[in-house]
């Protein structure tokens, strides 16, 4: 079958599709876009996020032919006019990248959070982040890469969502007992 759908903004075509095959095998086998990860194939992870139709997706749980005239949307092309996201520049800065597996997924769910909620709270970052899992690191670098790219997105002495603004109180202030924080062995 033949697959015709919007990828990163241009129609894209993929021709020979197997019914049974998955967009993420599409986008990054037939299409060369490499940055959506296969990982666990069960909608587990989330290293596999895309957006379709604007709303976020295991592309490894949607079926290639359910894409036929859709907009889809890779972490390739959160990026743009040659220059890195907001939230991937803040995922580099904020040292939020270790192997690499896991940080399309994220990238992708954080700026879907962003783009709906532009300062969140931390429960609301991490409930957004929730259907993705990191396998090298704790996730506090990561929870700091989304606090840093909603405060560039915000500007300035912007509060999260929900909280008021306190000057002179950073959001690392809240520290790892507050009430939602993940907590780790021996951590």
């Amino acid at each position: 079958m033949r697959v015709n759908c919007t990828v990163n903004g241009a129609p894209a075509v993929a021709d020979d599709v197997w019914a049974g095959e998955s967009l993420l095998f599409v986008l990054r086998e037939r299409l060369g876009l490499p940055g959506s990860k296969n990982a666990c194939e069960q909608g587990e992870c989330g290293s596999c996020t895309v957006y379709l139709d604007g709303a976020i997706v295991c592309a490894c749980l949607v079926a290639a032919g359910q894409a036929q005239g859709r907009d889809v949307r890779t972490v390739e092309g959160i990026a743009s006019a040659g220059a890195l996201g907001a939230v991937q520049q803040a995922f580099l800065d904020a040292g939020a990248v270790q192997c690499g597996f896991c940080t399309p997924g994220l990238i992708v769910a954080a700026d879907d959070l962003l783009r709906r909620v532009p300062r969140p709270a931390d429960p609301e970052i991490r409930e957004a982040l929730a259907g993705n899992l990191c396998r090298c690191t704790g996730y506090e670098k990561i929870l700091d890469a989304v606090r840093l790219a909603a405060a560039r997105q915000s500007g300035p002495g912007a509060a999260p969502s929900g909280e008021p603004a306190e000057p002179g109180r950073s959001r690392d202030a809240y520290g790892p007992d507050a009430p939602g924080s993940i907590r780790r062995p021996g951590g």
